[in-house]
């Protein structure tokens, strides 16, 4: 059974099609920062207020790949009753005015101008202390870890060395920076819609059974592994004319759940591929995994999978950042896997 710390990244793991395998992506935390690059080569670093103190406030910086990208800054303030985000923050740096940076009523989140970016990032590398005040109320950035994320950014997007590096900054050419990638096209299969469960006997159950437990020998799925009577039955739908569909829970945490789903031949031999374990919906050919963090909910872990006519696909792949308590449902969108994705018509 997977353990609560590593739960957000269930929905992370590539499926067994092992579509995303050879894209360039990366996931790496320190202290109070994080980083997220996907594999077009965008990376989305955020960092978050020490965990000791309040109000809960994070940014983000997002930066595309490819030579002379600009660096973006969003802050985002805590939904919090007793600290209510105003409408307009003054920003500072090291004690300098900085400018007004205006707050968004439904999202909390705020843009900071170009000018205001440029006083920020040298701070972060150098312990500054980044503040926004309004009404009495300061809230802070810990710098704890953003020299570690910010060099693994530019180390990701081969801009070591470069003018245009956040951290180890140098005199080889921008045209060295790695370029952009396209996000990968996946072209969505029908499906056959709204079929009632297949039935099968009791020894095609027990054969399929033994066609599952062959794909999870390392333990992922423990509830159809530790199976032997089989009776807790398999769900079975009809994919296409020759597939089927097949699902079973996986395992159970305190606040999360997997299940399991296999694309099968419709006849024995079943040939069971499996597409994940951490599972939690399935609809018109796409499968979904939604995982919590930990109990309130205010960090995830999301994963899609879509049917293209012979395998379901991984398509996307995120997290929504630290659990901070900043937003419920997750704070950010960190996608590690985007893909382009035309749908079956």
């Amino acid at each position: 059974m997977p353990t609560s710390r590593q739960l957000i990244y269930l929905a992370l793991a590539a499926s067994t099609t092992a579509a995303a395998a050879d894209l360039p992506s990366i996931s790496f935390s320190h202290k109070d920062w994080e980083l997220a690059c996907d594999n077009t080569r965008t990376c989305r670093a955020a960092g978050y207020h020490a965990e000791d103190d309040a109000p809960n406030a994070t940014i983000l910086l997002t930066r595309a790949a490819g030579p002379n990208q600009p660096t973006t800054v969003q802050l985002q303030l805590a939904d919090d009753e007793q600290r209510p985000a105003p409408r307009q923050l003054a920003m500072t740096v090291d004690g300098r005015q900085t400018g007004v940076v205006g707050i968004d009523a439904k999202s909390n989140i705020g843009n900071l101008s170009p000018a205001q970016v440029q006083a920020l990032l040298p701070a972060l590398l150098k312990d500054g202390r980044i503040a926004w005040q309004a009404k009495g109320t300061t809230w802070t950035i810990s710098t704890a870890g953003a020299n570690a994320v910010l060099l693994k950014m530019d180390e990701f997007q081969g801009r070591l060395d470069t003018p245009g590096a956040l951290v180890r900054k140098g005199t080889k050419p921008e045209s060295s920076v790695l370029p952009p990638l396209p996000a990968p096209e996946i072209k969505a299969a029908p499906v056959i819609q709204h079929s009632k469960p297949v039935t099968l006997t009791a020894a095609q159950m027990r054969d399929l059974f033994a066609a599952l437990r062959k794909t999870v020998k390392d333990g992922s799925c423990e509830l159809v592994d530790n199976k032997s009577d089989g009776s807790d039955p398999l769900n079975v739908r009809r994919l296409t004319k020759d597939t089927l569909l097949v699902s079973h829970a996986c395992w159970m945490a305190a606040y999360n759940s997997g299940d399991g789903y296999w694309v099968v031949n419709a006849q024995p031999p079943y040939s069971a591929v499996l597409v994940t374990t951490s599972a939690t919906e399935y609809e018109d050919g796409v499968i979904s995994s939604t995982q919590k963090g930990r109990g309130i909910g205010d960090c995830m872990g999301t994963a899609t999978w879509t049917w293209d006519g012979k395998s379901f696909v991984q398509t996307s792949a995120a997290t929504t950042g630290m659990c901070r308590e900043i937003s419920a449902g997750g704070t950010w969108d960190l996608p590690t896997l985007v893909t382009r994705l035309r749908k079956a018509y």
